[in-house]
């Protein structure tokens, strides 16, 4: 076989090599696609269940808003609405909490206190279909307020008792127009009641003064009369809505990445990654392959005609 009949085996094998070195960088960047598909929100509904299993008022629904209860939601089921696309190992926190307060709007509510909380985590298996007759959906219970109250369903599963640390987050309160829960999916309030009824203060006996000496009247202190013209400051305005609300909910956030182990290099990527930490490097050996099969090829074709 002469040396013109090796060019094309020479040049089959430096495209084999750039494939090879090339063929590592398009699977890697395929798989980062797949991992940085992330989960999206979705559509909660809810609706309420009494004692006897039957609904309260209207069914499914995603209504947000603040409600005046009739009957106190004791059993909310939820779901996920139906015609959603939902991954595999997307999660959705639904909680229900129970506050009492100082009064039977969002307006009056005053200081609340959390009494009672309950989570779910929905899943694709939760979401609606076009017959669910024999589908369970999942359900929330929380204590029914026996006063006024406020109770919250909402999209995440955050305990918002005013404690601090992780899982925790600030007490609902109108007049410093805290608007927590977040992710507030609707709110009820209610109630006839204080919650904690007022002690009457008892009254404070009179000393007894001798008869023949006449109760002493105080004098009033110079200056202590405030002025004509001093007025008493009008009160703080009262926000003009209620907490937002909306049944679009965040899925649940994955769980943090470990630690990377230490490497060589101190953890600091090699000159030849990108910031999408691809392997340059590698592709940047392959064609180096290549170049040197190319100074081959053009080697043996130079050898070739001075030969013949």
């Amino acid at each position: 076989m002469s040396r013109s009949h090796h060019l094309p085996s020479l040049s089959a094998l430096a495209a084999t090599a750039f494939i090879a070195a090339a063929a590592p960088v398009l699977a890697v960047g395929a798989a980062s696609a797949t991992e940085n598909d992330a989960c999206q929100s979705a559509t909660v509904q809810y609706r309420i269940v009494g004692a006897d299993g039957n609904v309260v008022g209207a069914d499914w629904t995603s209504q947000g808003g603040f409600h005046q209860w009739d009957t106190v939601p004791g059993t909310v089921e939820v779901r996920l609405a139906p015609g959603q696309s939902v991954g595999e190992g997307c999660k959705y926190p639904v909680s229900l909490a129970e506050y009492t307060a100082e009064g039977s709007t969002w307006y009056t509510s005053g200081h609340q206190t959390m009494l009672d909380k309950a989570t779910v985590y929905l899943t694709a298996k939760d979401v609606a279909g076009a017959d669910d007759s024999g589908q369970t959906w999942q359900k929330l219970n929380v204590k029914s307020p026996d006063c006024y109250g406020q109770i919250d369903l909402y999209g995440d599963d955050v305990t918002y008792d005013g404690g601090t640390g992780e899982g925790h987050g600030p007490l609902p309160y109108e007049p410093d127009n805290i608007m927590t829960p977040y992710h507030l999916i609707a709110a009820w309030n209610g109630g006839d009641k204080e919650c904690t009824p007022s002690t009457p203060d008892s009254p404070t006996p009179t000393p007894t003064q001798p008869a023949s000496a006449p109760p002493a009247t105080p004098s009033t202190p110079a200056g202590s009369t405030p002025p004509a013209d001093e007025t008493t400051p009008p009160p703080s305005p009262k926000p003009s809505t209620t907490p937002p609300t909306s049944a679009h909910v965040p899925p649940l956030k994955s769980t943090p990445s470990p630690s990377p182990k230490p490497t060589p290099n101190g953890g600091k990527q090699p000159l030849a990654e990108t910031g999408s930490n691809a392997p340059v490097g590698l592709l940047a050996g392959g064609a180096a392959l290549v170049i040197a099969l190319g100074g081959g090829v053009v080697y043996a074709a130079s050898r070739s005609r001075r030969s013949s």
